[in-house]
């Protein structure tokens, strides 16, 4: 089996570079990336991309063709990745995360790729906390990385074929440990204010929803996507992916970091506007169609593995929002360095 892997040297990559390498250990892996985090690296033993059969660096807006022939199966990550970096890099959102992915998808069904995996996300439901959101429920995305999901997902429904399988999983916000983490996520951050300053802030009231997922629990949901049968979903879904157990409100996510880390305080933006980015997810359809493939880690188990991947790189930056485990601060030092440009290509 051969394995494209776009955005793989990004913060869920090296996860699913090692899933695949223990699940398909004769598999051909192969990486196709830009570059920007590259050298944002914080695990302190071994890299998961020497497991790689061949690392690729390059823009997926100029995606080689050739580059999918006798490809199997495609797991397409490759994304600029949040809100902040939506907000500031609308366009090149919209085309490097809607734009490349119908183009990609295209390309490998016309090369004859059996399996093609997106990550898609739970921030298309945006506001909608009265009760959890199934896949038919109404889509209210509010930013332009929730819209660029919508509109990938509606780009590659007309492309799936029983030859050409396509699996959208709208994954819960990721979380956790990785090699190259980001701490620009809600409970990353959590952790990373308790160790480096003893507080959380909690930007808003404390109430919205969100429901998250360990980053090493995404590629089970990824490997289900690419051996999945066509019974489970027919040559196209959308699934929710994740656990209905891991639907939190902000502040029982610092009241969890609280109860590890000692001695932490915790504040609540009391006059902060509602916060529109609130959501409960039912993932029963998940459960149902791949219950060999749930995740498996727990809050508590998340939270210690995160502290104890900041304190084996030393990490005590109390100003960490400033600095370049934040995607955001990355690109925009990659920018004053000249070294890309306002559209996000290298110079």
């Amino acid at each position: 089996m051969k394995i494209l892997i776009t955005g793989n040297l990004g913060y869920v990559g090296p996860g699913v570079v090692q899933h695949f390498r223990k699940t398909f250990p004769s598999a051909e892996l192969i990486g196709f990336d830009t570059g920007y985090f590259k050298i944002h690296y914080t695990e302190t033993v071994y890299s998961s991309d020497r497991l790689l059969n061949q690392q690729i660096f390059g823009d997926v807006r100029n995606f080689p063709a050739a580059l999918l022939q006798g490809v199997d199966a495609v797991v397409h990550l490759a994304a600029v990745s949040n809100d902040p970096m939506g907000n500031k890099f609308e366009q090149p959102t919209l085309d490097v995360n809607y734009g490349t992915t119908k183009k990609i998808a295209e390309m490998a069904k016309a090369a004859g790729v059996k399996r093609f995996v997106f990550a898609s996300s739970c921030s298309v439901y945006g506001f909608a906390d009265d009760k959890p959101r199934i896949e038919s429920s109404e889509l209210n995305p509010l930013t332009a990385y929730a819209k660029s999901k919508v509109l990938s997902e509606q780009a590659l429904e007309p492309l799936a074929t029983d030859d050409f399988v396509v699996t959208c999983l709208r994954f819960a916000t990721a979380c956790g440990a990785s090699e190259r983490l980001r701490l620009d996520l809600v409970l990353n951050d959590f952790v990373a204010g308790a160790l480096t300053a003893n507080a959380i802030s909690i930007l808003s009231d404390g109430t919205p929803w969100r429901p998250l997922i360990n980053v090493k629990d995404m590629p089970l949901a990824m490997e289900w996507g690419i051996m999945r049968d066509l019974s489970a979903g027919g040559n196209f879904i959308v699934v929710n992916a994740g656990s209905n157990r891991w639907n939190y409100q902000v502040k029982e996510l610092a009241d969890a970091v609280q109860s590890i880390v000692p001695n932490v305080a915790v504040t609540i933006n009391t006059s902060a506007p509602p916060d529109k980015r609130s959501y409960r997810v039912s993932f029963d359809l998940f459960q149902q169609l791949a219950p060999l493939h749930q995740p498996k880690y727990e809050l508590q188990q998340t939270i210690k593995d995160l502290m104890e991947c900041l304190k084996a790189i030393n990490f005590n930056d109390p100003d960490f929002r400033k600095g370049q485990l934040m995607r955001l601060n990355a690109l925009n030092r990659l920018m004053e360095n000249k070294l890309i440009n306002e559209q996000l290509y290298w110079i």
